[in-house]
Formats: structure tokens, sequence, C-alpha cells
């Protein structure tokens, strides 16, 4: 599985939310097609919860994990 990956450390929202819907409706046909997962990167911790939320929305499963630079979020669609 690809694994793409973004960084919008130093972002704050709604700037790091619109950031990650851009990425995520970019890589939309890979993302919905299960070959691939996006990584987004953030240090802002309201983005754990307004971009999880939003993708979630829009039939996505979202992981949010700490990382080194702050917080890693797994953007995917499980398949069955």
């Amino acid at each position: 599985m690809e694994r793409l990956e973004f960084d919008i450390c130093g972002q704050i929202c709604p700037s790091a939310l619109l950031t990650a819907l851009r990425e995520v409706n970019r890589y939309k046909q890979v993302l919905r097609a299960g070959t691939a997962q996006l990584l987004v990167y953030t240090d802002a911790r309201d983005a754990t919860h307004t971009i999880p939320e939003a993708v979630e929305n829009m039939g996505y499963q979202v992981v949010v994990e700490p990382c080194p630079q702050g917080y890693r979020l797994c953007i995917y669609v499980e398949r069955a």
C-alpha cells in the first residue's frame, strides 16, 4: 500500500483543516480504491479533532497517533 505523506506542521485551524481536505480530495481516487493511505503530520492539537471529524464525514477512517513532530493522522478507506 502506498503511503502519501504530507506535513502541515506550523499551520493552525482552520488553515490546517483546509490544507488537509485539499490533499484528501487530491488523492481521493487512490484513497477510495484502498491502494493508498494519506499520512498528515501536524503540531496543532485542534487539528487532531477537526480533521478526523471532517474526513470521517466523507467516509474515511482516521487514526491519530503521537509522533516526534506532534501528531500523525493516518487517513484511509477500510476494505473488507
